[in-house]
């Protein structure tokens, strides 16, 4: 059985492992009935260990998709998780440019971010537009 990508599609998921049940179960009857039919000797303790070692096998295949469905959904919710924290971390504000070149944080901004004199912090600089001159 292949692995689900639709997480939430388990009807499709079941009706896919009947279906290969239904087949598996199929290809014994074809075979136990050219068994009877043929000249061949019958061993049903043999054919008895070949149906059990598919059905294990598709226990097998289901146990791998529902274990690999619950790790992929896992790790989408870790990763949603460390994505959140890195967004509530930062802030986005405009500000104008002073004299000396000098910025600053407004101060509902700094609260937010829980930041005080002389802490570090990265700017990154996306010129909004140029001032106009007051001669003009």
């Amino acid at each position: 059985m292949v692995a689900n990508n639709d997480q939430s599609n388990y009807v499709n998921m079941f009706q896919e492992w009947m279906q290969k049940g239904g087949k598996a179960q199929s290809e014994f009857i074809k075979a136990f009935c050219s068994y009877m039919e043929g000249n061949q000797k019958f061993d049903p303790l043999q054919s008895l260990k070949e149906m059990t070692s598919k059905a294990a096998e598709m226990q097998a295949n289901i146990a791998n998709n529902v274990s690999s469905l619950q790790k992929n959904t896992m790790e989408q919710m870790f990763n949603l998780g460390n994505m959140m924290q890195n967004f509530m971390g930062w802030g986005a504000f405009k500000t104008t440019v002073g004299s000396n070149g000098r910025i600053s944080i407004p101060e509902a901004e700094r609260d937010a971010l829980k930041l005080s004199e002389g802490d570090l912090v990265q700017v990154l600089v996306l010129p909004l537009e140029k001032r106009k001159s007051r001669s003009s």
